[in-house]
């Protein structure tokens, strides 16, 4: 089973990090299967695009992003994507006229258009302390919470290898 792992987010902007720092994290874990690959896009969202037309049966993406709880909480989310076909041409347009800078929703949405989103798409994501502070330093909570991050993606890897009966 091909598993895309992608960690997203402005390392320049403290915790908004989170996502990039998680992936290299896991990059770096020895437990890491050889069936998945690990992609640091930042804030590219066409380069996480890009990726998922190689083919994959599943994506993983590390981000942060408020949720209303404490600073470095975790949770595992299975994003709803818009639907665009109730949109008119212009508004389909505008809605994917930045493409470099897409927000992870997009990027996914843009990849469905595409045919090459996979049928499992998961957010592990982390409650920043403050996603508009500018340097590469995160809150300690947050930094805190990638051991964590990278234990719950393998977790998640070998559930979905289980499942699918590769392990």
């Amino acid at each position: 089973m091909r598993i895309l792992v992608a960690g997203v987010g402005n390392v320049l902007k403290g915790d908004d990090g989170f996502g990039v720092r998680a992936a290299e994290a896991l990059k770096a874990d020895p437990r890491l299967p050889p069936h998945v690959t690990v992609l640091e896009t930042g804030i590219g969202g066409m380069h996480l695009v890009q990726e998922l037309m190689q083919g994959y049966e599943a994506v993983l993406i590390f981000d942060a992003f408020d949720r209303g709880g404490a600073p470095g909480d975790l949770f595992v989310l299975e994003p709803q994507l818009p639907k665009l076909e109730d949109l008119g041409a212009a508004e389909r347009r505008d809605y994917f006229a930045e493409t470099h800078y897409a927000v992870p929703l997009r990027a996914l949405t843009f990849a469905r258009e595409l045919g090459a989103l996979p049928p499992i798409v998961r957010v592990i994501g982390c409650q920043p302390a403050d996603t508009d502070a500018f340097g590469s330093t995160m809150d300690p909570a947050v930094t805190a919470a990638i051991g964590s991050a990278v234990d719950l993606a393998l977790d998640i890897i070998a559930r979905l290898a289980t499942e699918r009966g590769t392990a």
